[in-house]
């Protein structure tokens, strides 16, 4: 199937910024590595803990932890997941199943992690979900930023053509959140919905809420009516 937009990993990803280069390998689309990711950790999981905990983490028996890498009271790693070297992971962070962090990256407070890809030096600080997606080299999700993996009517997520408008193409899969490349930044409370392809390098301002696919190098911005009224005096 030939698409009239950028779909390829190298549009999105430089691949020498992860150690699970070979995830992608033969991948004809950069979305097709989600459904790889627990198959990929079955073969080649080997648990180990390197980390440094501060109090009170929880750590199951399928997870591997590089070296330098912190980990907050609280913090919840359920596991299957490869967490790399000098990682950063925040007080109340619950990372599920079937994750790969790549090194340098910061997985923040209260955020959530489930079946996904970060590679190395994303961002995701503060009361995140990130579900069924994929993390370029130094993404940054803001505070309060949601990549939402599931339609509200159950279907298979598709992606928004937009060289025609109205045309889908189905990604086989039923949880897929997005591809967020390499140097893209989220502003905070953004909502991403399911099947959103993010190019290198474009920013997305706080509040956006976004679907689809986004070239490279573009930024989208929200323009916010506001008025101001005087306020009645309270009553007594």
């Amino acid at each position: 199937m030939t698409l009239s937009f950028p779909a390829a990993p190298s549009d999105y990803l430089d691949l020498s910024h992860t150690a699970h280069a070979s995830l992608f390998d033969d991948a004809c689309h950069v979305w097709d590595p989600v459904a790889r990711i627990a198959a990929y950790l079955a073969e080649r999981l080997e648990s180990a803990n390197h980390g440094k905990f501060i109090a009170n983490a929880y750590v199951g028996e399928r997870v591997y932890i590089g070296k330098g890498t912190t980990i907050q009271p609280g913090a919840t790693i359920l596991g299957p997941a490869w967490i790399g070297e000098n990682v950063f992971i925040g007080a109340g962070c619950l990372i599920r199943e079937n994750v790969l962090i790549d090194d340098g990256a910061i997985v923040g407070n209260s955020s959530e992690f489930k079946n996904c890809v970060l590679f190395e030096r994303a961002e995701v600080p503060h009361f995140n979900y990130v579900g069924d997606s994929i993390l370029g080299y130094r993404a940054h999700l803001a505070a309060g930023v949601i990549l939402s993996n599931y339609r509200l009517d159950h279907g298979v997520v598709d992606i928004p053509d937009p060289a025609a408008p109205g045309s889908k193409i189905n990604t086989g899969l039923e949880k897929f959140g997005a591809v967020v490349g390499d140097n893209v930044d989220i502003g905070c409370n953004a909502v991403i919905s399911p099947g959103s392809l993010l190019g290198p390098r474009s920013v997305l301002y706080p509040g956006v809420h976004w679907r689809g696919v986004l070239p490279a190098d573009k930024i989208v911005k929200v323009r916010q009516q506001q008025q101001i009224v005087d306020r009645k005096p309270a009553l007594m």
